[in-house]
């Protein structure tokens, strides 16, 4: 079993950054691929960002593309979502998920574990 844990999220004013954490613990951690997604209240979960076991390779979703940086430490067993220049539409709960298989990644139904979210709050 894998237990993950946001943390990070908050209120800040449009314009300024974030950086959003996700430790986890139980298997090997540097095996998984890891996700973000956000949840905005009334809306789908939509893919935000995710990261291949060996952090050689990254992806984001067009609406946080070269505002967001997704990063892994595998030393620390985190994973990382540094958001810059956050806009109101950037409100939503964040959840980070790992994968077991990388594939498919931009959906949700590829990930196997999920953590319990973090709020983040833009304000204009």
């Amino acid at each position: 079993q894998v237990q993950l844990v946001e943390s990070g999220g908050g209120l800040v004013q449009a314009g300024g950054s974030l950086r959003l954490s996700c430790t986890t613990s139980g298997r090997p951690f540097s095996t998984y691929a890891m996700g973000w997604f956000r949840q905005a209240p009334g809306k789908e979960r939509e893919f935000v960002a995710y990261i291949i076991w060996n952090g050689g390779y990254t992806s984001y979703a067009t609406s946080v593309k070269g505002r967001s940086t997704i990063s892994k430490d595998n030393a620390k067993n985190t994973v990382y979502l540094q958001m810059n220049s956050l806009k109101p539409e950037d409100t939503a709960v964040y959840y980070c998920a790992a994968a077991k298989n990388p594939s498919g990644l931009w959906s949700s139904s590829a990930y196997d574990y999920w953590g319990q979210g973090t709020q983040v709050t833009v304000s204009s």
